[in-house]
């Protein structure tokens, strides 16, 4: 066969041009490939994503224009400048909504109050505070976390001591905060964190579809969706695991609309308080633009579900191997703690409740530390509705996504000092011994300007509770050759969990 003149010259002069482009930018932090983009790049550093977007934006001061392959718009301008946040997030916060894309990649969350914009949204939000921060909620709370320490974490704790056997805290704090969120939600408990640890899936499903909408994010939507059509990939996992969530959360549903039809309610007040509970009972508080269907409580308890069992665990998770491997800071958590108990119980097993803990300055700042290094919504994406300018002077339009690392934003020198990446809970605490505010520009763990995290303030009593509870009452080795890393999902977890080892700290 002879090959029409001039295609070997063609070929030559791709090759040159791809060398060329490689020469020219051999000292490049991301390479910048023909027609790919920097997609390559990202996707073979997909292992190591956070810490890769670390280093690129403390050399790039702070933004950096990721280009995507040619004609598919998935540039993503990535800041953590926090004059450019503060301006996406509060002052011209109508110009830079969830999106439409964003809704196509966050599809499992349907109409849920982080997946939408605009009046759907309020709504979603006046619906969810008023929920969240009723006092008869907050208690309901308070009092279930109680019972799932006493009766289940404490009993796990102590058989995994009896047996010396390594445990990983991660899975035991996942349990934890599945079961109080869902018999928070619910008024069901599923009773996950028992002795036998038995098979969640529920959860496991959770973390399949974090993991596939991560990866939605970073590979061309044309090709994900292929994959959805095909069934194969990633998206087979999204699809699967999207049923056994729909499935969980439509038991549930159908198990409460039983009971309450049956007129099976709890003399106990309290005790028969649960948000699923009052949406369906008292429609009326919430206006015109509620609805009682099906699908509009599926959405509003797998949205909560998320926030309640992921966010929370994953903080518990990263804050206990900071602290153990922290000696001196544990001990002022402990020193604290034990200021707080009257000399009569000391010495003896204790499990702390919200008002024992409002006093523990120490740990909550601890905790804060955990959130600014460790966050666990690592990142978030917006796009404008119309083209705008940033105050960093860069411009963005439609066609282009607007990523915040929250991750590299804790560890930036320009905007936390020097010492950004050391664990240091006393930069939280001021001279009159009270926690420091910090703007939520700069701390953006909780979000910031209109979409500040509703929770915030019920996420503390939860964790400083557990916090305090499990270091007051025992000793936690990291297991020998233990590797912690992060994982590659939506939700910061630890890859390979959190092995350690228990021993009581109480004769």
């Amino acid at each position: 066969m002879i090959l029409p003149f001039g295609f070997f010259e063609l070929i030559l002069a791709v090759i040159c041009y791809i060398s060329f482009s490689l020469f020219r930018q051999r000292h490049a932090l991301v390479y910048d490939w023909p027609l790919l983009g920097m997609l390559p790049t990202l996707v073979l550093q997909i292992e190591r994503i956070h810490e890769r977007c670390e280093l690129v934006l403390r050399q790039t001061g702070g933004t950096f224009l990721l280009k995507g392959p040619w004609f598919v718009h998935m540039d993503m301008l990535a800041t953590v400048d926090p004059s450019d946040v503060h301006y996406i997030m509060s002052s011209n916060f109508l110009n830079f909504p969830k999106g439409t894309e964003f809704r196509e990649i966050f599809e499992v969350l349907g109409d849920g109050i982080f997946n939408t914009d605009y009046e759907l949204w309020r709504t979603h939000r006046k619906i969810t505070n008023a929920l969240v921060n009723n006092q008869r909620f907050i208690r309901c709370l308070a009092r279930m976390n109680y019972e799932k320490l006493a009766n289940g974490l404490i009993p796990v704790l102590d058989q995994v001591v009896s047996k010396g056997v390594v445990v990983d805290m991660q899975d035991l704090f996942q349990r934890l905060t599945f079961d109080t969120t869902c018999m928070f939600l619910t008024g069901y408990d599923p009773g996950c964190l028992s002795v036998e640890l038995k098979h969640v899936p529920f959860s496991r499903a959770l973390d399949e579809v974090e993991e596939a909408i991560f990866i939605r994010h970073i590979i061309p939507k044309s090709v994900w969706k292929l994959q959805r059509w095909l069934g194969v990939g990633n998206e087979k996992k999204m699809k699967r695991a999207s049923e056994t969530l729909d499935n969980v959360i439509a038991g549930l549903i159908a198990r409460k609309r039983k009971e309450l039809s049956d007129g099976v309610v709890s003399g106990d007040e309290e005790k028969g308080v649960d948000i699923l509970t009052t949406l369906i009972t008292d429609q009326e508080l919430y206006g015109d633009e509620f609805k009682g269907d099906d699908k509009f409580l599926r959405d509003v308890i797998l949205n909560l579900m998320i926030a309640g069992r992921d966010t929370t665990s994953s903080t518990l998770t990263w804050f206990l191997w900071l602290v153990v491997t922290h000696p001196n800071i544990e001990k002022k958590i402990r020193d604290e703690i034990k200021e707080v108990i009257p000399e009569c119980e000391l010495g003896k097993l204790r499990i702390f409740e919200a008002e024992d803990t409002n006093k523990l300055i120490y740990l909550h700042a601890a905790f804060c530390e955990a959130l600014r290094l460790y966050p666990p919504v690592p990142f978030q994406h917006k796009a404008p509705v119309k083209p705008d300018v940033l105050p960093s002077g860069h411009r963005v339009d439609p066609n282009m996504k607007i990523m915040f690392s929250m991750y590299a934003m804790g560890r930036m020198e320009t905007i936390w000092g020097a010492d950004s990446c050391e664990f240091k809970p006393e930069r939280w605490i001021t001279e009159k011994n009270m926690i420091r505010h910090e703007p939520s520009y700069k701390f953006l763990s909780f979000n910031a300007g209109p979409r500040t995290c509703i929770g915030k303030q019920v996420a503390f009593t939860q964790i400083k509770a557990v916090g305090a509870t499990i270091l007051h009452n025992y000793n936690f080795e990291m297991a020998k050759g233990h590797i912690v890393a992060p994982n590659v999902s939506i939700i910061l977890y630890m890859k390979h969990g959190l092995k350690v080892r228990v021993t009581p700290r109480l004769p």
